[in-house]
């Protein structure tokens, strides 16, 4: 029962999270595409390409310290009065380290003049957005969720506001980027603030001993941040480079919405991380957990992909400034990676639940193939079929990591892979999609109104499938933990 009833607080913390969420990204994902309509694709997609190389580089730098940090204060909280003194000098001096890398990568990559100005200002919000993760890691190893929600909304709320006031007074790309550093400077400033007011000044003592100590440790979260860091943004470099950046921006905008919705996933798995972490040693709660991590993940992310395969051009409205050809380009590479996020709707968690329990060498491998397959295929086709290929590649990729994912949960863990709910989740996408089609073929009905029937219809399929049974929805209506209590 005190199962049942942590899972249920469990899930409030998520459902705090999503919802505020909710409550920002879409609009920030709706600003974003005026701010592409107003600058142009070229333009936007060098940004794009800019700030993939820039997270690359960040990722690299970080040492894989963030994710150390979070596992290791979760498990053993006494090590952020032992070792904080030391990791957070560290961690800022990696920050200008990283700048300069940047520099330096953007030069061989063939960046001159204002292009390279452009590359060390975007560079420097993303490292500063990164440094703020790194201080929020401290909440979700504390198990303060709730806060933490608070606090992964605050910058995209901020450059939110400012670029909705600076497109009627007239967007550029000078002011677009500097609201997007000023954001970063606020919110990590913020953050530090807000560590110290819940645990306390932390005095930097630097200690090599313990810094040595800590990277060791780190390593393996390293090589496997770099991979994934890679594996997600290596096709806006390399398609800016080989193909144009205007395929590019194409690419950014179908992205964008992959991005928006797998924000849900981003947001919720660093939470099951955490989670994990805590009962690294007991294999049922690592099994509950994982099972109701699949639902939470997976059966949102099933009506969205079905919403954008049979919907997905009504997204680009915005696009008033593009032709009908750029719209329909943007429309085919959207439904693509659309089942890119199908499938890690499904796998995603099966990652979580490896990183958290010591798995990251075969997982990081494992990333690192699925990075040697994208670069060939992008070396040979984005030169000839742009963001279409790009599209494409990314599914194929994703497809290969995650039957790793499977293989590696049913090798090395004693939790197992859920079969009967995999296929389950996999009949209700087969329904939700049937159903969706015949609405379509039967009636001529507008995309609001044929989306809101067939969320109806996804609900009924979701309990008639067994995917959520009536029983867990009365245990989170108000007082169904004290009718839980009654029955055992």
């Amino acid at each position: 029962m005190s199962s049942q009833v942590g899972i249920k607080r469990f899930f409030g913390n998520i459902s705090f999270v999503v919802l505020l969420n909710l409550l920002v990204k879409p609009g920030w994902v709706v600003v974003e595409n005026l701010v592409q309509d107003r600058l142009g694709h070229a333009t936007f997609g060098l940004v794009t390409a800019l700030s993939a190389l820039t997270l690359v580089v960040a990722a690299f730098l970080d040492l894989g310290l963030t994710p150390y940090s979070v596992q290791r204060v979760a498990a053993q909280p006494g090590f952020m009065a032992e070792t904080f003194p030391t990791l957070l000098p560290l961690r800022g001096a990696l920050n200008a380290v990283a700048l300069a890398a940047m520099a330096a990568v953007g030069w061989a990559l063939g960046y001159r003049g204002p292009e390279l100005l452009l590359l060390l200002v975007v560079g420097g919000a993303v490292l500063l957005t990164q440094y703020g993760q790194f201080l929020r890691g401290t909440l979700q190893a504390h198990q303060k969720f709730n806060t933490d929600a608070v606090l992964s909304v605050v910058e995209k709320g901020l450059l939110l506001g400012a670029v909705l006031v600076l497109l009627p007074a007239g967007l550029t790309l000078p002011r677009y980027v500097g609201a997007r550093l000023g954001a970063a400077v606020f919110t990590t400033a913020l953050f530090y603030g807000l560590m110290t007011r819940f645990f306390g000044r932390v005095r930097y003592r630097w200690q090599g001993p313990v810094a040595r100590t800590a990277l060791r440790a780190s390593l393996p979260f390293a090589f496997m941040t770099l991979l994934y860091g890679v594996n997600e943004r290596i096709d806006m470099v390399m398609l800016e480079r080989l193909a144009s950046p205007t395929e590019a921006g194409y690419y950014a905008g179908a992205y964008r919405w992959v991005d928006a919705v797998m924000m849900y996933a981003w947001t919720v798995l660093p939470l099951f991380f955490a989670k994990f972490a805590s009962v690294s040693r007991d294999v049922g709660a690592q099994r509950a957990l994982l099972r109701f991590g699949q639902r939470v993940v997976a059966v949102p992310l099933l009506f969205v992909v079905a919403f954008v395969l049979f919907r997905g051009e009504v997204l680009f409205w915005q696009f008033s400034h593009s032709s009908p050809a750029e719209v329909a380009r943007m429309a085919v590479c959207l439904k693509i990676l659309f089942l890119n996020v199908l499938v890690h709707g499904f796998f995603a968690i099966y990652s979580t639940l490896l990183t958290s329990t010591a798995h990251e060498r075969p997982l990081s491998w494992l990333v690192a193939g699925s990075i040697g397959l994208n670069i060939g295929l992008n070396l040979f086709l984005l030169p000839r079929f742009g963001a279409v290929a790009a599209s494409v590649n990314t599914l194929i990729c994703a497809v290969a990591v995650s039957g790793g994912y499977v293989v590696l949960v049913a090798r090395r863990t004693g939790v197992g892979v859920p079969g009967r709910l995999l296929a389950r989740l996999l009949l209700a996408f087969g329904l939700l999609c049937g159903a969706w089609f015949g609405l379509r073929f039967g009636l001529n009905l507008s995309w609001w109104l044929e989306a809101g029937l067939m969320a109806v219809v996804f609900g009924l399929i979701v309990l008639g499938t067994g995917l959520v049974r009536r029983s867990e929805i009365e245990q989170l209506l108000p007082g169904g933990e004290k009718k839980l209590k009654m029955k055992n």
